[in-house]
């Protein structure tokens, strides 16, 4: 995927100028007086484009709240005649992209539980065919890039180019504040490899909670993504499905409202200063990759000695010592730690990997 795919311009499905697509509503459609309510304070929002909400949830386990299915096509065709706003809805199934076409949805998005299974991907593909619709595809569960990237390949060959990517963080396993990693390196690198698809983030899914959902929605304009999708609820404290994560229309105003909308470019001191920089970065970066070879040549020589006097690969005692030095070192020179380790650790790796072949290569 890159300059071989052709996606319009989001400016020109909905509108939206130089402002970010802002998506919200509900997690999930529970009544007909919950929809319409909370699209009645939604509406009052001028920065928000589309109305949201699940009809369809997949859930984990059986037995949990599934969604109203069907019924909330309804109560979204109720919302769009009475407010005027777009309305969008998850679609898991072919059969769901056909009941939402009969009631008149006007943007689809397929979940990220979806995604995970190209089979699934497929099939949904296969009934957008002939369609004109926008459709959103959310990142994977687990954060693998070409499975995101393939869902997306899928969608575009079905005639669909109005796409959009959605970032809602990654399942992570390790202690942290969000209920799903932003993972910032993954969207980022999307948007280079394919620099004209948008990508939205969702703050609601990555916080996991009402308190971090300013930040993050900051943090996704800073890093130029196009847009965001926030939960919100007349009465988050009474949500069937994730409560903690949803806010008022009241508060979710506010919260736009406070959002800095940076200029992506600036004016021509800002670009010659950039530009000055940024040949002083690629100078480094050139530098740096030099020493780096450099390191690789003695660690070549330093396996063809191993393996002249018998000596193993993996020396532990002298690994344990160099992370332990160079993690002073960088620390003290102001480098996150934790990314230093992991820089550390793909050179070693490399490292290693370079002595192995040596030792297999040489009789």
């Amino acid at each position: 995927m890159g300059t071989d795919i052709n996606i319009l311009p989001i400016q020109e499905w909905f509108h939206t100028e130089k402002e970010p697509l802002v998506i919200a509503g509900p997690c999930s459609a529970e009544s007909r007086e919950q929809m319409l309510t909370t699209a009645r304070g939604i509406k009052a929002i001028s920065k928000v484009h589309i109305f949201r909400a699940g009809v369809w949830k997949p859930r984990t386990r059986p037995g949990e709240f599934d969604g109203v299915g069907e019924e909330g096509l309804s109560w979204l065709r109720d919302v769009k005649e009475e407010t005027g706003l777009m309305v969008a809805t998850e679609v898991a199934e072919p059969r769901h992209v056909e009941l939402a076409q009969k009631y008149g949805v006007d943007v689809l998005w397929i979940g990220a539980r979806t995604v995970v299974n190209p089979f699934s991907v497929q099939a949904i593909a296969d009934a957008l065919q002939g369609m004109d619709i926008p459709v959103m595809v959310k990142n994977p569960l687990n954060p693998d890039l070409k499975l995101w990237i393939g869902a997306i390949e899928r969608v575009y060959a079905s005639g669909i180019n109005r796409i959009i990517a959605i970032h809602r963080g990654f399942h992570y396993f390790e202690k942290s504040p969000f209920r799903n990693a932003p993972m910032w390196e993954i969207p980022i690198e999307l948007k280079r490899i394919a620099p004209d698809l948008p990508i939205i983030v969702d703050p609601s899914h990555i916080c996991g909670r009402r308190d971090l959902l300013q930040s993050i929605s900051q943090k996704a304009l800073d890093l130029e993504m196009d847009g965001l999708v926030i939960e919100s609820h007349y009465k988050p404290e009474i949500a069937v499905t994730d409560a903690a994560q949803q806010i008022k229309p009241e508060d979710l105003k506010q919260l736009l409202e406070a959002l800095i909308i940076r200029d992506r470019k600036g004016d021509i001191d800002f670009q010659h200063k950039l530009e000055e920089l940024r040949t002083e970065i690629d100078k480094l970066d050139g530098e740096l990759l030099q020493i780096l070879a450099k390191r690789m040549e003695i660690i070549d020589e330093i396996g063809e000695y191993k393996k002249d006097n018998d000596i193993t690969i993996l020396q532990m005692k002298r690994w344990a010592g160099i992370m332990e030095d160079r993690l002073s070192i960088g620390t003290h020179l102001g480098l996150d730690a934790d990314n230093l380790k992991h820089l550390l650790e793909l050179i070693h790796k490399e490292s290693i990997t370079r002595q192995t072949q040596i030792f297999r290569n040489k009789k």
